[in-house]
């Protein structure tokens, strides 16, 4: 019987992983953005206990990795950060309290299970790593 459940290489699958990449990236830019003016994330984060210097380090957590996702560099290591913040906001801030509704965290568990497809398939080959001769293939 032909097993036809595998995935196969191809360019369909690549533009996939290039969009899926894309996605995540644009997602955590417009978040971490919005995080870091106008008191927003200072002073949530705030409420919270949290430093306004440490509140700054999470929101370019989020910015330098999505632009690094986007344009394909890094993209295992990007992931797995943004994957470090996404845990750590479904444990500290949502804290596990509702999964769908106001305050809930499937939003954050879906971002979390891209960044995990990211890390663990890589970045495909529509990637600006492909392009950089000599970086070792585990981080691309």
């Amino acid at each position: 019987m032909l097993d036809t459940s595998k995935l196969r290489p191809g360019p369909l699958a690549d533009f996939a992983f290039m969009g899926l990449r894309a996605t995540i990236g644009v997602v955590f830019i417009v978040h971490g953005y919005s995080k870091i003016g106008n008191e927003g994330f200072v002073g949530w984060m705030g409420s919270m206990g949290i430093s306004p210097e440490f509140a700054f380090v999470i929101a370019l957590g989020e910015i330098v990795p999505g632009i690094m996702l986007i344009i394909g560099v890094l993209s295992r290591i990007s992931a797995s950060i943004l994957a470090v913040i996404m845990m750590a906001a479904m444990i500290k801030v949502k804290e596990f309290k509702a999964f769908t509704g106001d305050g809930s965290y499937e939003f954050d568990l879906i971002l979390l299970a891209s960044c995990l497809v990211v890390i663990v398939m890589g970045p495909g080959r529509v990637a600006l790593a492909n392009v950089i001769r000599g970086l070792p293939r585990p981080i691309h």
